[in-house]
């Protein structure tokens, strides 16, 4: 369903943005004050309106408002957000975000920096990416994570509006833990990239995304699941080599259906987990 790079994301050619784009870098840092999980910085800047939002037990949220139209072509917009150690911080987005092509035809760059400390957890939960018609986006995730933080990142996109084709659309994931490699994934999407509609990538479908969980223990999934139908999307949860990291794949024909598939897989991966500790508990017994 994706293809994976392998070559390490210094060796990919860095997009320059369009002088006349906007250049923005919002930051949010979360620390703990020996109680709980505070936000001593929440930086908006252009397009990203940092708000917070009511915890959900000892986890602090924050939500990325649009204060306005962006990634247009020529913007390189920023997001850096760092979860210091033993925080419990979720982020997400007030609405999907839309790649449009804006006053020139040049590219935009949109980089997501997630940076999680010991015994710190990250759930970072966006709104879908639509890719616009005409749009050309080169979207990185850069990924560092201590040896005892836990991460789950959820990622989305719609490849075109309604009956419009996909803007080009570049996305990158690279995850490193303790300073190795835990996932390095490049896709591309839209004109000119090759057979990127085809059967082995979307299979006619419109909407793909992925939900990335990482544990500081081995996961309990020894082989792949398959989820999901042809018709209504399917979706793919597979441990990786790192041994303590689950990467589920899905497409679908439609936002809703993929985001289903990825709440399923979450289902499934949280109830073996479940199981697991039972089992540990029973044998501790």
């Amino acid at each position: 369903m994706t293809a994976a790079a392998p070559a390490p994301a210094e060796d990919l050619p860095k997009p320059r943005p369009h002088p006349t784009g906007v250049r923005a870098t919002a930051r949010l840092r979360a620390t703990h004050n020996g109680r709980t999980t505070t936000l001593p910085l929440l930086h908006s800047d252009g397009p990203f309106h940092l708000r917070r939002l009511r915890p959900r037990g000892e986890r602090a949220r924050v939500c990325v408002l649009g204060a306005m139209s962006a990634p247009l072509g020529g913007d390189g917009l920023v997001l850096d957000v760092t979860a210091e150690a033993r925080t419990r911080l979720e982020v997400t987005t007030s609405a999907a975000t839309i790649a449009l092509r804006g006053p020139t035809t040049d590219p935009a760059t949109y980089d997501v920096r997630l940076t999680v400390g010991e015994h710190a957890s990250l759930h970072w939960l966006p709104q879908p990416l639509i890719s616009a018609r005409g749009s050309t986006l080169h979207q990185t995730y850069r990924v560092e994570l201590a040896a005892t933080s836990r991460l789950l990142l959820r990622e989305e996109q719609l490849l075109g509006r309604t009956a419009e084709p996909s803007g080009h659309l570049s996305t990158r994931l690279t995850v490193r833990r303790d300073g190795r490699p835990v996932l390095d994934q490049h896709t591309v999407y839209g004109a000119p990239a090759p057979a990127w509609d085809g059967p082995s990538v979307l299979g006619g479908h419109r909407a793909t995304g992925q939900l990335l969980l990482v544990d500081p223990e081995p996961v309990p999934l020894p082989e792949p699941v398959l989820l999901g139908d042809p018709e209504g999307g399917q979706c793919v949860l597979a441990p990786l080599a790192d041994g303590t990291a689950l990467l589920a794949t899905a497409v679908a024909p439609t936002p809703a259906l993929l985001r289903d598939l990825l709440d399923t897989a979450l289902a499934h991966a949280s109830g073996t987990a479940a199981d697991r500790a039972e089992a540990t508990s029973s044998v501790g017994h």
